[in-house]
């Protein structure tokens, strides 16, 4: 008979991302007064990680240190560990977010907190790997820094929290007295253009160097802005800032090109190589842009990605009763016979795979001209993989490729002696055998929550 798995209390909840835990070495409790009572009886500061299922280092950190039997008992003896989703709990998420963002000027998944036992922060961060390195302390090396000056220096630690606290409070409060308002709307929509065009990337589109996020909310207010100033030269500026980057994130390996859909951001300027998850929300939302970008410009293009991303959704979000599920995870097998999972797996291709699945000669091409070498060269193909190491720390895309839109179709068409109709439809041929034979790899995760507030 095979021996009963290990389980901790995460095992009786329901939420996916904290059951992917319930097997941890780590005596995991879920965010509530159990967790709260034993912090406080056995005068124990608290471990705080909050994350996601479909969350990239998530995973690697769960796979590094959570998974570490002797990191696991470095927690189990010297903390109460607590594991909450921040999907089911956006208000703790909020919170301790706030304070990790003001102390450590950055944010993000998983979010590490240390807390004093009536749960006020005191230190804080997002990843860290298991060991030191040359530029990062490790994990391990955190839990036994931060056990020892709880030993020693407790009353200098709880002072520091309460400090920060005050801090965070007086921030955050709303200070408007007497007849102070708060500046007119022309006056705070002026100033928020500037600071748009002031980081918009002309060559890429986008508002930042990398890693780059779609922002939607930044390109449907750059559309507002248009519109209340047509026949300005700074509206047509915020049309043109907010198209070219529409433009360019379909153009790019953020775009799910054989999938459909969006992935959550771009780890470089170009919207090239993405991490892999795909959010409900960035496609709701991303619907919604690029509807807008098709009633105010009539280009086609823009009307032909929403139906791509409702495509997505309809498919591989929906759930038959109806509502929508919450995500699509980044990392899979590689192969039903991997033991291992990897970020991109399910999407990304060695060129020798398009080459077998495209094998066709082109009629009218020209000479030679395969279905594969049209469809390698209009995507960025190359043979030793695409993906710049820079992009790819843990060499998971090493000798793959993922699919980038290099040139328009005139272009690509002039190249082999095609017209670019028929280009069109070559190119939707191959991207059809790609996705059958994608169908055959094992699939990612698939976060089946459904959350009211993402549901609309």
């Amino acid at each position: 008979p095979s021996v009963p798995r290990h389980a901790n209390r995460l095992v009786n909840e329901k939420s996916p991302y904290l059951l992917q835990h319930a097997h941890n070495p780590v005596d995991w409790y879920p965010w509530g007064q159990e967790a709260f009572d034993k912090a406080k009886k056995e005068n124990k500061l608290i471990f705080l990680s909050v994350g996601y299922s479909t969350c990239h280092w998530c995973h690697v950190m769960e796979e590094e240190s959570f998974k570490n039997k002797e990191i696991g008992e470095i927690m189990n003896k010297n903390y109460v560990c607590i594991k909450v989703d921040r999907e089911e709990r956006p208000d703790v998420d909020k919170v301790y977010m706030t304070f990790v963002q003001a102390t450590s000027g950055g944010g993000g998944w998983p979010m590490s907190v240390w807390l004093t036992p009536d749960l006020k922060p005191f230190a804080g961060g997002t990843y860290f790997p298991p060991e030191d390195g040359v530029h990062r302390v490790g994990f391990r090396t955190v839990l036994l820094r931060i056990a020892e000056q709880w030993k020693e220096n407790k009353d200098a630690l709880l002072e520091n929290s309460q400090k920060i606290l005050e801090a965070l409070l007086h921030v955050s409060e709303v200070r408007v007295q007497g007849q102070e308002s708060p500046p007119p709307s022309k006056e705070v929509m002026a100033t928020c253009f500037q600071q748009l065009s002031n980081s918009y990337d002309e060559d890429y589109g986008g508002f930042s160097k990398s890693p780059k996020f779609p922002t939607p909310v930044n390109l449907n207010f750059l559309f507002t802005y248009w519109a209340l100033h047509r026949t300005t030269p700074e509206g047509a500026q915020a049309l043109q800032m907010a198209l070219h980057t529409l433009k360019m994130m379909a153009h790019g390996g953020i775009h799910d090109h054989i999938g459909q859909g969006f992935h959550r951001y771009s780890t470089d300027q170009h919207w090239h190589v993405p991490h892999f998850e795909k959010m409900l929300y960035d496609q709701g939302q991303l619907a919604a842009a690029y509807s807008r970008a098709f009633q105010i410009s009539g280009d086609r293009f823009f009307a032909d990605v929403v139906q791509d991303i409702l495509l997505y959704v309809s498919r591989d979000l929906s759930d038959q009763a109806g509502g929508f599920y919450s995500a699509e995870d980044a990392d899979s097998y590689p192969t039903a016979a991997s033991g291992e999972k990897r970020e991109g797996a399910f999407c990304v291709w060695a060129a020798e795979e398009i080459r077998a699945l495209l094998p066709d000669p082109v009629e009218g091409a020209t000479e030679g001209t395969t279905l594969g070498d049209i469809f390698m060269h209009h995507y960025g193909v190359k043979e030793t993989g695409n993906v710049s190491p820079m992009q790819d720390p843990h060499q998971e895309l090493k000798g793959k490729n993922v699919l980038i839109v290099r040139y328009s179709l005139e272009l690509t068409a002039a190249r082999f002696g095609l017209e670019p109709g028929r280009l069109g439809a070559l190119l939707r041929e191959g991207r059809q055998r790609l996705s059958a034979a994608r169908a055959q790899r094992p699939q990612p995760h698939l976060d089946t929550k459904m959350l009211a507030a993402w549901n609309g």
